[in-house]
């Protein structure tokens, strides 16, 4: 088996607000796709966003759950620079800020925002593990 993670699905409360957040406010290109559904192309992966209830009920779980669901989404970039504007344009688009960019224990530098669903991402640079997308067909 090749390990892999081919796409993150994650639950939305509103569908329509969760797209606008994705797509206009961070940049995402939209895949077309059916309207109880949003998909994106990203570099190596996808991400699809769907109705929470809808998510929970096709794989036979609650759709309740609140505080911090045990996993984060990472978006490493080139630059710490680069890390302050990707945290600002969420900010912007409607994100709420966690953690404001700094340096951190392990050499890096690294912010972290939730999406409009409470969904925790980290957004960072670290010069010691960096595969950018030329690396990702390896």
């Amino acid at each position: 088996m090749k390990p892999r993670i081919s796409m993150i699905t994650l639950g939305v409360r509103d569908l329509g607000a969760a797209i606008e957040f994705y797509e206009k406010g961070l940049s995402f290109p939209r895949m077309e796709s059916p309207p109880e559904v949003a998909f994106f192309t990203l570099n190596g992966t996808w991400l699809g966003l769907y109705g929470r209830e809808a998510l929970a009920e096709d794989a036979t779980v609650s759709s309740e759950g609140t505080g911090f669901a045990g996993f984060t989404l990472a978006h490493n970039v080139d630059s710490e620079k680069e890390v302050d504007e990707v945290v600002a344009q969420a900010v912007s688009a409607g994100a709420t800020l966690v953690k404001k960019p700094q340096k951190v224990f392990w050499g890096g530098y690294s912010g972290y925002f939730k999406d409009l669903d409470g969904h925790l991402w980290e957004v960072a640079h670290n010069p010691l593990f960096w595969v950018g997308p030329e690396d990702e067909n390896s």
